[in-house]
Formats: structure tokens, sequence, C-alpha cells
């Protein structure tokens, strides 16, 4: 395999590929893909990169969602994309949260972002090369996962983007990228791949 077919896109789920929900996602009936991000996926998929799903859920450790649910959601979300020709190679979720209220989920844990957990899983069980790879999110704590390493944070404005922007400069500084939106962010990256 050579080292560009090991590359990745390290994407946050919600407020970069689904719209936002109020409080918590925990049913399929709130699922709805954000404008273009199915085909920015795919646009990434022909590109030959691993696009993989890291998020954080703590609807399971606050007891309002079970892993079940939870699979249905990313059934859901995975066939919603298949529909627009897209796909993930994985999804890796950390159900943990300090204050939780579901016993075994109740925990600090090393793979809540921006912990570097689900990450060091995703990149071992996918053997995956983070120099040349890229993770965009919403949120600070998201392109947090850039730091330390070579990948290159790509923080969208859809969902909390805006809001956390500040945040995510005055931890990136320079490295950090800024774009509207998952399909703009795609964009760069194929900019940058193409040498323009």
């Amino acid at each position: 395999m050579t080292s560009r077919a090991r590359r990745a896109v390290f994407l946050d789920r919600d407020g970069t590929i689904n719209a936002e929900t109020p409080g918590f996602l925990t049913r399929v009936a709130q699922l709805r893909l954000l404008p273009g991000s199915a085909a920015a996926i795919a646009a990434l998929n022909r590109a030959g990169y691993h696009v993989v799903v890291l998020t954080n859920q703590s609807a399971l450790a606050r007891g309002l969602l079970t892993e079940r649910g939870l699979e249905r959601i990313h059934g859901a979300l995975i066939e919603r994309l298949q529909r627009h020709r897209a796909h993930v190679d994985a999804l890796f979720f950390c159900p943990h949260h300090p204050d939780g209220k579901v016993a075994r989920y109740a925990k600090t844990c090393d793979c809540r972002k921006p912990a570097q957990g689900l990450l060091e899983r995703a990149t071992r069980v996918l053997d995956l090369t983070l120099d040349g790879s890229f993770v965009i999110g919403d949120d600070a704590r998201d392109v947090a996962l850039a730091q330390g390493n070579a990948l290159t944070p790509i923080l969208v404005r859809t969902g909390k983007g805006r809001e956390k922007e500040p945040e995510a400069r005055a931890r990136l500084g320079k490295r950090l990228r800024v774009a509207d939106d998952l399909s703009a962010a795609v964009a760069t990256i194929l900019r940058r791949r193409a040498g323009r």
C-alpha cells in the first residue's frame, strides 16, 4: 500500500457532516446532512483518501442514548451518504463523560476529544499515516487533535464553528485553516494535493 493510499481525512460528525441538533442527536429522525457534505465526502473517496469519522457521544454517558440507538443513527448516516455515492471507511466514537449518569461511561478517558485516543485507535486499526492527512471539525476540540502531530487542522464555520473559531485559532495559531463548510474544506485539500 502506498503512503498516499494510507492518508486520511478525519471528520467530526455533528456540525460538520450533519446539522447540529439542539441538545443531543438521539433519534434517526433528527439526522440531517448538511448541504454538500455527502458530495464532499464522495470527492475525498474519489481522490483516494480514507475518510474516518471521530465523534464524542456523551449522550451515552448521560443516559440519553443507548449503543443500539447510536448504531441506528450511524447506520442511517452511512445509508444516506451511500445514496450520494459517498462512504466512510470507519467510524469511532467516545461514549464517556466524567459527569455521566451511566456508571460504565462516567469517567475521564483518553478518547474524548481533544484527547488523542480515538485518533490513535483509528490510525492503528486502519494502518493510516498522519503525514499528509487532515482533521476537520466545527469545534476547537476537534481540530486540537492536530496538536503534536503532522495533521493539518481545518475548522468549518458550520455548527459551532463560528463561535469556536477564536478558541481554535488560539490553540493552533497559523497551522489552522478555516473554511465555510465541509465542501470548502475538501476543496482546499484537493487544491493542496494538486499543488495549486
